[in-house]
């Protein structure tokens, strides 16, 4: 089983002594600034002189530098910002600002697993990471609760990492809910299968898939959205109420029966060896490979298949039908992570 740490093994006060530079004020930036900050911590935000968030972060209260002014200040820096840019900001800003007993902490072990950025052997390099979007780590701790966090140390160069990751994790609410050990290597590559195999990229498949099916047998684009995408809420939020059983338990008899029987045909074996050749693509490092280097070429087919996505019939027939829908929080503007 798992190590979990909750608030009565962490000692608040260790966080507390620490400078504290949050670089980027996305998702998870702007939670973990403004959590840390009403934990009683000393905190600003790194943000670039050109930054839209940087007026968020100011009318917050929070104090806003540049990554290198907020840097030099610091004695432990959380880096929150996408993985690409990582490594230029880890050597403008970073590496150059690093004194031995820092810190260097992440929610994301992508560029220290994969080997993008290799802080000094004087530094203590760690993880709090948050198993919920920022919005919600935020919400969750006004409320006098808390999100799970991952917690990790690859670094342990002060021999009190892991009092300090404890620390971190109280600060913004992380062992309220319970903090749970794990390592960058689990973390990174679970991570990533997750969101490529389940979460983001075999959910999306999925329900183009069923809604292409439906379309092209005949029946009407709307009523497909319906059955195959707006629907799926319902069952995920059972999901994670009460695990699968509590879904079966809950759909009627005849979805039950649909499910045990048709689902692995569906998810038959052509789809688990996919799965199993996604797993071993990031843990050889070549997902990452790839990854960075779309990004390096300026994202060409990044940015076409985004707009493949985006122009769909899928989608296309979704806008009107949510505007139906008074009751749902539409977003306004995706919030970035910088």
């Amino acid at each position: 089983m798992a190590t979990v740490y909750y608030d009565d093994e962490a000692d608040l006060s260790l966080i507390q002594s620490r400078k504290i530079a949050v670089l980027g004020y996305g998702s998870q930036g702007h939670a973990h600034a403004l959590n840390l900050r009403d934990s009683g911590c000393d905190v600003r935000v790194g943000l670039p002189e050109g930054s839209r968030s940087r007026e968020r972060a100011q009318a917050a209260g929070l104090t806003v530098q540049t990554p290198e002014q907020a840097c030099a200040w610091a004695d432990l820096i959380m880096v929150l910002t996408p993985d690409t840019g990582q490594r230029s900001l880890y050597a403008d800003a970073i590496a150059p600002n690093l004194k031995p007993g820092d810190a260097l902490f992440f929610a994301h072990g992508f560029n220290i697993h994969f080997g993008y950025v290799t802080p000094p052997e004087q530094v203590d390099v760690a993880m709090v990471a948050p198993k919920a979007p920022g919005h919600l780590v935020r919400r969750q701790f006004e409320a006098g609760q808390g999100t799970p966090v991952l917690v990790a140390v690859a670094q342990d160069a002060t021999g009190k990492a892991w009092d300090l990751v404890k620390s971190y994790a109280k600060a913004i609410g992380g062992t309220k809910a319970g903090a749970l050990v794990t390592t960058f290597k689990e973390e990174t590559e679970s991570d990533l299968f997750g969101e490529q195999a389940v979460l983001c990229g075999g959910v999306s498949a999925l329900v183009s898939a069923g809604f292409e099916t439906l379309v092209n047998a005949g029946y009407q684009p709307e009523v497909a959205y319906f059955e195959c995408l707006h629907e799926l809420k319902l069952i995920v939020d059972l999901m994670q109420e009460g695990g699968l059983a509590w879904m079966r338990y809950s759909v009627s008899d005849t979805a039950e029966y649909g499910d045990l029987t048709r689902g692995p045909r569906v998810i038959a074996e052509p789809s688990r060896q996919a799965m199993t050749q996604i797993l071993a693509d990031i843990q050889s490092g070549e997902f990452a490979r790839e990854w960075i280097a779309e990004d390096d070429a300026g994202r060409p087919n990044f940015e076409r298949l985004r707009k493949a996505a985006t122009d769909d019939l899928l989608e296309r027939t979704g806008r009107p039908l949510r505007a139906m829908m008074s009751w749902l929080n539409a977003p306004t503007e995706m919030e970035g992570q910088a």
